[in-house]
C-alpha cells in the first residue's frame, strides 16, 4: 500500500467515503436529478448510509438488521416512471470505484467494491422483476 491511501478501518472512514461518493453522485447529469429530487434530508439520509456500509464493510456499528434496500430501490424506480436502467447502477458503481479508489485501498476496500458490485445487480434485477410481475 501506497502512504497515502489506507484501508478503510472505522466508521470516520466510512463517513468519508459515503459523504465524498454522495457529493459526487448529486452533482452527476444523470443520478444527481433522481437522487435529489427524492432525497429532501441529506444529513439524516447520509448517516443511514454511514451506518449501512459501516454494517456491510467493517460488520459494526447501528446498522445491524435495519436494511432492506431492494424495496426502497423499487420505490424509486416507481417514482421515476419505471426509468431506472443499468447504466444508472454503472454510472453508481462507476463513482462509487472512482471515489474508493481515490482514498482507500485494502482488503476492506476490495470487499466495499465487490458488495456495491453485487448489490447493483441484485437490485436492478428486483426492480426488473417488480415490472414484469406488475404486467
Amino acid at each position: 500500500m501506497s502512504n497515502l491511501k489506507k484501508d478503510i478501518e472505522n466508521r470516520a472512514d466510512v463517513s468519508h467515503l459515503v459523504r465524498s461518493f454522495y457529493s459526487k453522485v448529486r452533482k452527476h447529469e444523470t443520478l444527481g436529478p433522481i437522487f435529489n429530487q427524492i432525497i429532501d434530508d441529506w444529513d439524516t439520509h447520509l448517516e443511514r448510509l454511514t451506518d449501512f456500509w459501516e454494517m456491510v464493510i467493517l460488520n459494526t456499528g447501528p446498522g445491524a438488521g435495519k436494511f432492506n434496500p431492494v424495496p426502497v430501490h423499487k420505490e424509486v424506480d416507481n417514482f421515476t416512471g419505471n426509468r431506472i436502467q443499468q447504466a444508472h447502477f454503472g454510472n453508481w458503481l462507476e463513482l462509487w470505484f472512482n471515489t474508493l479508489e481515490t482514498s482507500f485501498e485494502g482488503k476492506n476496500t476490495d470487499f466495499a467494491k465487490e458488495h456495491a458490485r453485487r448489490m447493483a445487480h441484485i437490485l436492478f434485477f428486483r426492480i426488473m422483476e417488480r415490472r414484469t410481475s406488475k404486467v
